[in-house]
C-alpha cells in the first residue's frame, strides 16, 4: 500500500527532536549537509577501527584461519577438510578485501517526498547516504550510487575521497523532486547494478519499499556477486492511521485520492495490511541474504544505524548478534 495521510499531523511543527536529520530542502541545503556530516562522524567514529568489519562485506574473500563452528555462523563458510579431520565442525574465517567498491540505489521516488514526524523520508534516505559513505570510506574504497526519482534516474560513479564523497551526498539532497503521480521503480534500478557485472562488492538500497514487491528477484541476483544492505525507511504513517475521523488519502505515486472516515475497523485493516506488507518485505531481504535495518521518522536513526552496525561485526566474528 502506497496511500499515505494529507492530512497536517500534529507532530510536524511541534519542534524537531536533536536527532532529527537536517531539513534537505530550502535555502541552507550546504548548512544542513555539513550539520549532517559532523554528527555523522562524531556519533560513528570508532565504529570500524582496527578491522574492516561493520558495512563493508564481512567475510571478505581472502581465505583466513579455521575456527570451531558456533550457533548462527554461516553453513556455507563451513571447512569440510578441518572438520572431517577433526571430527569437530570447523568454519573458515576470511580476510576482508582492503578495497572496496560500494553502490547505493537509493529511492526518492515520490512515496517518500511525505513525513508526519521529525522529518519526510526522503530527509532520512539522504542521512543514510551520508551514514553510509562515512562507514565505508577510506583505505582506498570507492563508492558510486544509481539515484531514482521514478521521472529520473542519475549515475555518480564510483570514486574514492572525501571530496568525492561529499559530492556524492550532495547529489542525492539536491535531486530534483519527481512530480506527484509518478511511479517509482525499485526494480529497473537495482537491474542496472548487474548490468554490467561489477567487481565483488557491497550494494546498499534504500526506499521506503512501498508498492510491489517486484524488486526481489533483481535483489537475489545481485546477492550471487554482493554483499547486500537494505535499508527502509519508515513513516508512522505508513503503519498506523490515527483516529482522525475524516480525512483524505492519497497514493503519491498515482496521484489517486480517496476521502474516508477512520473509524476503529478501516484502522485495523490499514494496521494489518501495512504489517503484512513489512513482513513480505523482511521476507523478501532475508531470502536474498540482506542485512536489514529500520530507520524511522519517528526514532533516532544514528542510534538505530549504530546498533546495526554492532550486530552485523558480532555476527561477522562469530558472535550472536
Amino acid at each position: 500500500m502506497t496511500q499515505r495521510e494529507t492530512a497536517e499531523d500534529p507532530a510536524v511543527g511541534s519542534g524537531r527532536p536533536s536527532w532529527a536529520p537536517p531539513v534537505m530542502h530550502g535555502g541552507r541545503m550546504e548548512a544542513a549537509l555539513r550539520t549532517m556530516e559532523l554528527e555523522v562522524r562524531r556519533r560513528l567514529d570508532g565504529l570500524l577501527q582496527g578491522n574492516h568489519l561493520g558495512l563493508v562485506p564481512g567475510p571478505g574473500s581472502e581465505p583466513g584461519e579455521a575456527r570451531p563452528y558456533q550457533p548462527g555462523d554461516d553453513v556455507r563458510r563451513m571447512d569440510w577438510a578441518v572438520t572431517a579431520r577433526t571430527t569437530v565442525p570447523h568454519i573458515r574465517e576470511t580476510v576482508a578485501d582492503r578495497e572496496l567498491e560500494t553502490w547505493l540505489a537509493v529511492d526518492l521516488s515520490p512515496s517518500l517526498d511525505f513525513g508526519t514526524a521529525a522529518c519526510e523520508k526522503r530527509d532520512l534516505a539522504v542521512a543514510a547516504t551520508s551514514a553510509v559513505t562515512h562507514l565505508t570510506s577510506g583505505g582506498g574504497n570507492r563508492i558510486g550510487a544509481i539515484v531514482s526519482t521514478g521521472e529520473t534516474v542519475v549515475r555518480v560513479p564510483a570514486r574514492g575521497g572525501l571530496a568525492h564523497a561529499r559530492g556524492l551526498v550532495r547529489k542525492v539532497a539536491e535531486t530534483p523532486r519527481a512530480a506527484e503521480g509518478t511511479r517509482g521503480d525499485l526494480a529497473a534500478v537495482l537491474e542496472q547494478l548487474r548490468r554490467p557485472p561489477r567487481r565483488r562488492g557491497l550494494v546498499v538500497v534504500i526506499s521506503d519499499f512501498l508498492g510491489d514487491t517486484g524488486w526481489q528477484r533483481p535483489l537475489r541476483a545481485l546477492s550471487a556477486r554482493h554483499d547486500l544492505i537494505a535499508v527502509e525507511v519508515v513513516d508512522p504513517r505508513d503503519v498506523d492511521l490515527p483516529e482522525v475521523g475524516t480525512v483524505v488519502l492519497s497514493d503519491p505515486e498515482s496521484g489517486r485520492q480517496r476521502e474516508v472516515t477512520a473509524s476503529p475497523l478501516l484502522r485495523r485493516e490499514f494496521a494489518a495490511a501495512a504489517a503484512e506488507h513489512r513482513s513480505d518485505v523482511a521476507v523478501g531481504l532475508r531470502r536474498a541474504g540482506a542485512g536489514h535495518l529500520v530507520l524511522r521518522t519517528d526514532s533516532d536513526w544514528i542510534a538505530d544505524t549504530v546498533r546495526f552496525v554492532v550486530a552485523r561485526k558480532r555476527r561477522w566474528s562469530g558472535g550472536v548478534a
